[in-house]
């Protein structure tokens, strides 16, 4: 697994960059604390398939040595990830993915991978730039869950959670 810094301006999709697994990396603008980012980068590698029961999280030592950062902020992040049921820690052995969370195929992750290249092409050709991307993205993603939550009220689908 290949842990990384990463700044504002590089990728955000390190887990597909790199394979199977899960790369940390650490956007310092973001405003999210370290420990989070951390935890919401190992639920997104669960949520792509990326990581399974079983798997190995990098060693604290590793991430420590690789995005120099103190160890409490690691065992925080790990601590967490047992909290939410989807890490464990093993005495000696390291910290292993315990849990799953619910995700799309492959083959339904590639057809809408490439839904969402066609339609931020079109962003940029309509002259979106990245902020304004993500902006309208983050936007559209608030109405849906907005909806979203409404129709779960009336009786709706539940939004996919942990699997245990």
């Amino acid at each position: 697994m290949t842990i990384g810094k990463q700044s504002s301006s590089q990728s955000r999709d390190a887990a597909a960059e790199n394979g199977p697994g899960v790369s940390f990396r650490l956007d310092p603008g973001s405003g999210v604390p370290t420990y989070l980012q951390l935890v919401q980068q190992v639920e997104q590698a669960l949520r792509l398939g990326y990581l399974a029961r079983g798997d190995q999280l990098p060693t604290v030592k590793d991430v420590v040595e690789g995005l120099a950062i103190n160890p409490n902020t690691v065992l925080k992040a790990y601590r967490e990830l047992e909290h939410r049921g989807l890490a464990v820690g093993r005495p000696g052995q390291g910290t292993f993915i315990d849990g799953t969370l619910r995700h799309v195929g492959i083959a339904e992750q590639d057809a809408l991978r490439k839904a969402l290249q066609a339609w931020l092409q079109s962003a940029d050709a309509a002259g979106l730039d990245e902020d304004g991307i993500a902006a309208l993205f983050t936007s559209a993603l608030r109405d849906f869950r907005d909806h979203h939550t409404a129709g779960r009220r009336r009786g709706g689908a539940r939004k996919p959670g942990i699997v245990a």
